[in-house]
């Protein structure tokens, strides 16, 4: 199904005011999510937030629907919550280790996510190993099946991590975790709204993602996959009413769903938000929206190894819509700087959110450059004419 760019950049205004290739950060929300947020508000400020919430109760409740078709799950594997990290974090903290307990991930490891298991192996014994990465820069599935034994407890890691391009191949690790019966928790938060992302083909036990990013929803919104079988089997680190139900004076019942693992109080204009973009990325297609922004990207890469001083640091045999580079005789915060005066869009990537990549790979800050299905091939020349005239 071909893309009508047309209508779509018309549905996104931003648009209008900004070339915007920060994707990987927060993408340009369309009209039917801001829409669903704002008039939500509007609603709260009319009627009340308790009376706007029971309004809207249908409609807060099929979110559940909408993120589960979006992952092949059930609704009850789904939890709502402030972001991914906090739905990461729910669940990764859930899960007991013992001393000796192996937590395997990959090199290119989230910041956030290594910090954890970082923390979990100071407080409780456990150890984090790191997967050797093929040769192109993606977790070797060969290696990772020579390091499993009867001591790992958990199969960890970011399925398109924060630069470098890559996607790893989350499909082939599943298999190895189902294979031997270990938990496998992916972060999605890069991966989701992106690429089709479907749990039962991957395999995953556990998944978190943003609204904020490929997902084009607003900030603060996340949600968490669980599946069910392991949801029971987990009690969150944090619980209250919503999480578990007080039936006895010295004794509460937690939820039997995911939803244990949130709480009571929520953004529902947020959560609305999030509703509308997982609805409107279905409609564009997943499949169609993923082909897209891989031209675009590997147009961008291609355009930027032609400028003189310019290094474009992706890799991975399979790459997404990330795009890193450094230009010789700038600093990255600098190319920012410059770039946003030209109504330019994109972030920096500093060597601690992957600091095992970076090191390995000896990486300065990079730029981020990070398209989405909405951008256009103009928007591609436009932003290379404006990297070469730096």
């Amino acid at each position: 199904m071909a893309i009508d760019l047309e209508r779509i950049r018309r549905d996104t205004p931003g648009t209008d005011h900004v070339l915007h290739f920060n994707n990987a950060g927060a993408a340009l929300m369309p009209t039917a999510v801001i829409e669903a947020q704002t008039g939500h508000l509007a609603l709260e400020a009319r009627e009340g937030g308790y009376e706007a919430a029971n309004l809207m109760s249908e409609k807060i409740d099929a979110v559940y629907d909408s993120i589960a078709a979006l992952i092949n799950a059930g609704r009850d594997e789904i939890a709502v919550v402030e972001n991914a990290t906090v739905a990461w974090d729910m669940a990764f903290y859930a899960l007991a280790f013992r001393p000796g307990d192996r937590i395997l991930t990959a090199e290119v490891e989230y910041a956030a996510n290594y910090i954890a298991y970082l923390q979990v192996a100071k407080r409780t014994g456990a150890v984090v190993e790191t997967i050797p990465s093929e040769p192109a820069g993606e977790v070797s599935v060969e290696a990772l099946e020579r390091m499993v034994d009867d001591r790992v407890r958990l199969i960890s890691m970011t399925h398109v991590p924060t630069n470098g391009g890559l996607v790893n191949p989350a499909a082939e690790i599943g298999a190895v975790a189902k294979r031997h019966g270990i938990t496998f928790l992916l972060d999605a938060c890069q991966s989701v709204g992106q690429m089709p992302v479907d749990v039962q083909a991957i395999g995953c036990d556990i998944l978190s993602a943003t609204a904020r990013k490929y997902l084009r929803g607003p900030r603060g919104a996340g949600f968490l996959y669980i599946r069910k079988g392991l949801v029971e089997k987990l009690e969150p680190p944090m619980i209250d009413m919503f999480a578990a139900e007080w039936v006895e004076p010295g004794r509460y019942e937690l939820r039997k769903d995911a939803r244990r693992f949130e709480n009571w109080e929520n953004n529902y204009a947020a959560k609305i938000g999030l509703g509308a973009a997982v609805d409107y990325a279905r409609a564009v297609g997943l499949e169609t929206s993923w082909s897209r922004l891989r031209v675009l990207a590997d147009a961008l890469r291609a355009g930027l190894s032609d400028i003189p001083g310019v290094s474009v640091k992706d890799i991975g045999s399979v790459k997404g819509g990330i795009v890193t580079f450094v230009k010789d005789g700038l600093s990255s915060d600098d190319i920012k700087t410059r770039l946003r005066a030209e109504r330019v869009n994109v972030s920096v990537s500093p060597p601690s959110s992957t600091l095992l990549d970076t090191l390995a790979r000896d990486l300065p800050p990079l730029v981020r450059a990070s398209v989405h299905y909405y951008n256009s091939e103009d928007e591609v020349d436009r932003f290379l004419a404006a990297v070469r005239a730096l």
